[in-house]
Parts: C-alpha cells; sequence; structure tokens
C-alpha cells in the first residue's frame, strides 16, 4: 500500500467511525431493557446529525437495549402544518416494529388545534403530545396553554413539555430561542391532579427550589440533560424516585452519553429498573 492509499484507507475508516457515534465497552452496556422517553425523529433544520436517519436510529436503540422510544418529530419546531407532521410521524413509527411510540405535536395558537389533538388520539392512536412553546411563542402562563393541557387531560394523553431543545450558545442568530420558563406550571398541575406532564431537557436551566417545587405538584423529568458527578444520585436526593424516568435526546444527543449517566451514578436495582422501565409504563398508563 503506497502514501497515498494508506491516507484514503485510514480516512475512509475515521469517518466511519465518527459517523456511528461513541460505542460502549461490553463492561459499559446499559441495562437491557430500556424505556427512552425523549427521541426526535428527521432532520434538525440547522445541520445533519449522526443517526437522523430513521432507520439507523432504531437500529442503534435495538442495540442499546431500548424497546420502546417515544417520539416526537423535529418538523414540529418550524411546520405550520402539524397535521401533515404527525401523520408522517405515525406512519415512521408504525414501520418501526414497535420500537417508536409516535407523541404527536400540538401548536395551540393555530387554527383548529383541537382538531389536531383529536386525530393524534382518535386517528394516530397516540398516548401523548409534545409541545414547544419557546419555538411556537406562547409562555405556559398564557390561557392557550391551560386549554391544551385540559384537553389533553380530558383524552387522557400525556404532555411533554420541551424546555430547550440545543444550548442557547449553539442556537442559529436568527432562530434565538430562550428556554421554557417552567414557573407557572407548578400552580397549573396543582389544579389539575389529573393532568400527566413531562418536562423535556429540563435540567439545562431547572435546578432547585424550582425543580424540588415542580416534583411535588406531579411534573416527571428525564436525565438527557443532567450533568454532574454522580448527577442522578444528587437529585434523588431532591425529588421522589417515581418522578424521573430514562430519556437521551438522541438523535441530537449521543445515546451512549444518557446511557453513562446511570453507570455513574450508584444506584440500587430498584432504582435503576424504576427509571429506565417502570416509571415509563407507570406514567404512560391511563390513571
Amino acid at each position: 500500500m503506497d502514501r497515498r492509499e494508506f491516507l484514503v484507507a485510514a480516512g475512509s475508516a475515521a469517518t466511519a467511525l465518527l459517523a456511528s457515534g461513541p460505542r460502549l465497552s461490553a463492561a459499559e452496556t446499559p441495562p437491557a431493557t430500556l424505556i427512552d422517553t425523549n427521541v426526535t425523529l428527521g432532520r434538525w433544520p440547522f445541520r445533519r446529525l449522526p443517526l437522523d436517519e430513521t432507520p439507523a436510529l432504531v437500529a442503534r436503540l435495538r442495540e442499546q437495549g431500548v424497546v420502546e422510544a417515544w417520539a416526537g418529530s423535529f418538523d414540529a419546531l418550524l411546520h405550520k402544518d402539524l397535521s401533515a407532521v404527525n401523520t408522517r410521524l405515525a406512519d415512521t413509527c408504525r414501520a418501526s416494529g414497535g420500537v417508536l411510540v409516535p407523541i404527536g405535536a400540538i401548536n395551540p395558537l393555530l387554527p383548529d388545534w383541537e382538531e389536531d389533538l383529536r386525530r393524534c388520539a382518535e386517528i394516530h392512536g397516540m398516548r401523548g403530545i409534545r409541545l414547544h412553546p419557546n419555538y411556537h411563542g406562547y409562555a405556559l402562563s398564557e390561557p392557550p396553554f391551560a386549554r391544551v393541557l385540559d384537553a389533553a387531560s380530558a383524552r387522557g394523553l400525556i404532555v411533554q413539555i420541551s424546555v430547550v431543545m440545543e444550548d442557547e450558545r449553539t442556537l442559529h442568530p436568527l432562530v434565538n430561542v430562550p428556554a421554557t420558563d417552567t414557573a407557572p406550571l407548578t400552580a397549573l398541575l396543582r389544579d389539575r391532579p389529573a393532568a400527566r406532564v413531562q418536562l423535556l431537557n429540563a435540567f439545562r436551566t431547572l435546578r432547585g427550589k424550582p425543580l424540588i417545587e415542580l416534583a411535588a405538584a406531579g411534573a416527571r423529568f428525564e436525565i438527557a440533560m443532567l450533568e454532574g458527578v454522580e448527577g442522578i444520585t444528587k437529585l434523588l436526593a431532591q425529588i421522589d424516585l417515581d418522578r424521573l424516568c430514562f430519556g437521551s435526546h438522541a438523535p441530537f444527543f449521543y445515546f451512549e452519553s444518557a446511557a453513562l449517566k446511570l453507570k455513574e451514578s450508584v444506584l440500587s436495582d430498584h432504582q435503576l429498573r424504576a427509571i429506565t422501565v417502570d416509571n415509563a409504563r407507570r406514567f404512560l398508563s391511563p390513571r
């Protein structure tokens, strides 16, 4: 092999390794069964992501022991025709062999959002909806949010609220959306014990007393943006175990990043099983 052939071969190998993302060693593999409550399908609008082709993402999830992944759509951020977005999402999830569970998008500022909600529940058989208040331009203190929360609860749907999608320092300058302010949610949940709400990507901005109060009011969380050594262990000193689920924010984040959070915190078998499977199943089941 001459120098040119060697460089071409080495470059191809490096590109393939980077495209596949980091892998866990046999000693670092996650639990055999996982429910991932935070994945998103399609193309991130601002750059290509590894595994943004759904078959590749599903293959990686299966490889890591995921038996169920609650999936939204990147199209929901900027598209106005959410009915079409939800239809595509449902079709894609249906073809995944049961791994992907569609979570439809609702924007209460758009006309006929109630019809979008009805279609999610009755036509597509979705178990929940995902909201992006910061991208869609409303606050949790405003009446449109309370209306969609009540309508979803009346249908027995869970409500996922995306607090952020990415670090604010890397946002595109023309789409500079702040994190969703979760402060108004505490009072709303106290008045609505039937509501089932999970905050996604919350730990970029949420901590301390506001976090504790939200958890006490009934909110659930996932771990994708939880940082710090023994982050889960420290979090469980502040909130009840049943408030926490596994979430990876794949493919925006490497799945392995979330899986390693389970390893670097000291968790009992009961705690690990609750976070990875049981809490999600109980949360998704109608009361």
